[in-house]
């Protein structure tokens, strides 16, 4: 599988992808950022792992227009997002172990799992994809 990576031309295809219960993993990361670079042949041996899942990298600086100000403490950083929750958002070790396993337990959660524990998550609010694409739209 191939990584969508967002951009204005790529934004409608995001856009479907987030309106449907197919898990997306996204990576943010940095143009300038070293440890970015050396982790993309990564996160694409992680979506040719994961063919039913969407894959989408993030420059969160170039792409601040589309989705605002995004806080990321470090890189590389993933959202796991199912339709209208947030999974998981949070910074991981290079390689592809560990996200490997985030997204397998993710996606073994049925959708009433997942937003009940989406709802206790502070970055519920905070990492939307969709409703950060639709307030950078109004």
């Amino acid at each position: 599988m191939s990584i969508l990576t967002l951009n204005a031309d790529t934004l409608p295809r995001l856009q479907q992808w987030l309106r449907s219960d197919d898990l997306l993993v996204a990576c943010l990361c940095a143009a300038w950022c070293d440890v970015c670079r050396d982790y993309r042949p990564q996160f694409e041996e992680l979506a040719a792992l994961h063919p039913d899942k969407h894959f989408l990298w993030i420059d969160i600086e170039d792409q601040s227009d589309l989705l605002g100000d995004i806080d990321v403490e470090n890189f590389p950083t993933l959202l796991i997002q199912r339709s209208a929750h947030v999974a998981f958002f949070g910074s991981v070790q290079p390689g592809m172990q560990l996200a490997d396993r985030l997204v397998q337990a993710q996606a073994a959660l049925s959708g009433e799992e997942l937003a009940r524990m989406a709802s206790s998550h502070a970055h519920e609010q905070q990492f939307h994809l969709r409703r950060r694409l639709d307030d950078a739209a109004a």
